[in-house]
């Protein structure tokens, strides 16, 4: 696998803001699905969602909450990742932000941008290796980090 390099967490540029608006939509519906999913099994992970219909779980838009970015090259394209803040989420421990990654190929603009994935992060593992915490919903503090989900 080939070493991955990504600038500095930075504002998101036009371009970024572009990119991911091709795969808005597709993001909210990965957060729905995501936040379904783990209902059944896991409700801790969009813990910080409760009593938050799903419609108000989406409002958001990639041009006014996409907060920080950070990219990296490779040999097929662009990884891209994002933090994007989810208005509707505002608890104790402050605003909520999903982190996502999208990939743009090389050489066609954005039109060909891809949703990858979105970051739930199964932490704090005990002895056996067992998560003890879950979380989709970050705050503006958690680092953006590469997440391979």
């Amino acid at each position: 696998m080939e070493q991955l390099e990504f600038n500095a967490p930075h504002a998101p540029t036009e371009k970024a803001i572009e990119a991911f608006e091709v795969v808005e939509r597709t993001i909210k519906i990965e957060i729905l699905k995501s936040r379904n999913d783990w209902d059944k099994h896991e409700p801790r992970m969009w813990s910080r969602a409760a009593g938050i219909s799903n419609e108000d779980l989406v409002a958001f838009t990639i041009r006014d909450d996409l907060v920080e970015c950070r990219s990296a090259p490779t040999s097929y394209g662009t990884i891209i990742l994002g933090k994007i803040r989810l208005p509707a989420v505002r608890d104790e421990e402050g605003e909520g932000y999903i982190h996502v990654r999208i990939h743009d190929p090389p050489n066609r603009g954005t039109e060909d941008v891809m949703f990858h994935s979105l970051f739930t992060d199964e932490g704090n593992r005990d002895e056996d290796g067992r998560p003890t915490t879950w979380r989709a919903i970050q705050t503006r503090d958690t680092p953006l980090e590469f997440f391979n989900e």
